[in-house]
């Protein structure tokens, strides 16, 4: 099956009222376990691979060759997306593989040269019809990088979209990366102000912090796009290490990494569906 385009994802869930899921690939169970999640719920969902991810595999061809091969190979919609890419060179290496979108941050950079950066990403991937991502407003706990309580202006979102031709824009609202507990409370009024401010769907960073109830919130509000990371992470280290537990002597790794691979598949069906408006 081809991959879909991340547009025709977003673009449906934001004219649905619905959010999308979009999930980071670390190796290659994650994106079989995404995947196996997105088919089980019967919804849409993003692979996405961060800059990071890339720098510890080497490079990012063998993880993205891996991944979009996973993607095609799906019954269900998938697209693969770069996340946090502040490398020119790495968002043109990622549409050469094929990737559907790309998220250009160059948010540690003054605004303008934030605009200047980022247009002339956008100018490239349009080129090849990627879809691209901006981040205005730095999203809390990225490698230290941001600073925690940042908040996104409406005008300025406004005419930073306008400025770059971003297709989204990752908005700093209250959410933090790396969060080992659910607990990050959003600012649902600016959501709403982003959502009447902007012309293009809105993207949650940070996710893995927020409850249930509070990503159910933030897509009522105005969030689409609704990236999820560490929450996984944590799910597949605890299978494995339950499996390590319990059968000290194992040597194959596939022993752990099946369980764990499992435990992600069940996480995703679930947030897909409460993406949709199934708040078990």
């Amino acid at each position: 099956m081809p991959l879909t385009p991340t547009d025709e994802i977003v673009r449906s869930a934001a004219q649905g009222g619905v959010g999308v899921g979009a999930f980071n690939v670390v190796q290659l169970e994650h994106a079989e376990a995404i995947v196996s999640g997105a088919e089980a719920a019967g919804r849409p969902v993003i692979l996405q691979i961060s800059e990071n991810t890339a720098r510890y595999h080497g490079a990012l061809g063998p993880i993205g060759l891996a991944t979009l091969a996973v993607a095609r190979a799906s019954n269900a919609p998938v697209a693969v997306h770069l996340d946090h890419a502040e490398s020119a060179d790495l968002v043109h290496e990622a549409v050469e593989l094929g990737f559907t979108s790309v998220m250009f941050d160059a948010s540690r950079l003054p605004y303008g040269k934030n605009v200047a950066a980022t247009r002339e990403i956008t100018d490239h991937c349009h080129a090849w019809n990627v879809w691209v991502e901006g981040e205005l407003g730095e999203v809390g706990g990225k490698d230290g990088a941001h600073a925690p309580g940042v908040r996104t202006d409406p005008d300025e979102a406004r005419d930073f979209v306008a400025a770059t031709a971003v297709d989204a824009l990752a908005v700093a609202v209250g959410s933090s990366h790396a969060m080992l507990t659910r607990d990050a409370v959003l600012d649902f009024a600016l959501i709403s102000r982003l959502r009447d401010a902007v012309s293009v769907p809105l993207v949650l960073h940070g996710s893995s912090g927020v409850g249930d109830a509070g990503i159910a919130k933030a897509v009522e509000a105005g969030m689409t796009k609704v990236n999820v990371s560490t929450h996984l992470n944590k799910a597949f280290t605890q299978a494995a290490r339950t499996y390590l537990e319990t059968h000290p002597e194992t040597a194959d790794p596939r022993k752990y990494l099946g369980p764990a691979r499992d435990a992600v598949a069940t996480q995703v069906a679930r947030l897909l569906g409460l993406l949709h408006g199934e708040l078990g």
